[in-house]
């Protein structure tokens, strides 16, 4: 049975960092592509960032590139996202999703854990 279970989120000030971690377990990542995505209240569940299979190629949303780095452990398991200079707006529930894919120009994938929240206050 895979399971994954998100890390790392907590209250932040506007302009901090925090450091997600996302831990994988009943099957391999390696050679998966795998990803974030967020739900804020009200809203629906959105992309934030993903890396392939070998972690040689990565997407992000418009609206954290240069700020979140998308990054992965194979060996360990676990992918991380990595969140700089963050804004109100980042706050959401964080998901890590495992074969994401893109799906009528969005992406997409397969999650299996609570996810972490992250808070950013002004």
């Amino acid at each position: 049975q895979v399971q994954t279970v998100e890390s790392g989120g907590g209250l932040v000030q506007a302009g901090g960092s925090l450091r997600l971690s996302c831990t994988t377990s009943g099957r391999t990542i390696r050679g998966i592509s795998m990803g974030w995505f967020r739900q804020a209240p009200g809203k629906e569940r959105e992309f934030v960032a993903g890396i392939s299979g070998t972690g040689g190629t990565t997407d992000y949303n418009d609206d954290v590139k240069g700020r979140f780095t998308i990054s992965r452990d194979n060996v360990k398991n676990m992918v991380f996202l990595e969140m700089n200079s963050l804004k109100t707006e980042d706050t959401a529930v964080y998901f890590c999703g495992t074969d994401i894919f893109r799906l009528g120009g969005k992406w997409t994938g397969d999650f299996w854990g609570q996810g972490t929240q992250v808070t950013v206050s002004s």
